[in-house]
């Protein structure tokens, strides 16, 4: 009966530990994903190290790197740099609505 204990101890651990390994993944893939579908972490990443409140001064804002009338036209208020990612993603699915993803030239690739 002890043994028959051990071994269901063990077997419980294995399939815990595996639907772990597979859930994770899944979680992480989905949560950097627009309702849209667009990955705009990526963009992120590639357009400013993944820094949404980027303001280097070159005239882009931002985890998106808007400029300030691009942000203005499609429904920014304030500074993208100032914004949540949440609002800047709001804003760029307006921008890719309206311009599509050509508006990132080398990051929309992403998209």
């Amino acid at each position: 009966m002890h043994r028959n204990r051990k071994l269901t101890t063990r077997m419980l651990a294995a399939t815990a530990a595996i639907g772990a390994f597979v859930s994770v993944p899944f979680a992480l893939s989905t949560a950097t994903a627009s309702a849209a579908g667009h990955n705009w972490d990526a963009v992120a990443n590639c357009e400013a190290s993944g820094n949404w409140a980027a303001n280097t001064g070159n005239g882009f804002y931002g985890g998106l790197q808007f400029t300030q009338s691009t942000w203005n036209a499609y429904g920014g208020a304030g500074n993208a740099a100032n914004a949540s990612r949440e609002e800047q993603i709001r804003v760029a699915e307006n921008v890719l609505a309206g311009q599509g993803a050509g508006a990132w030239p080398v990051c929309g690739a992403y998209l």
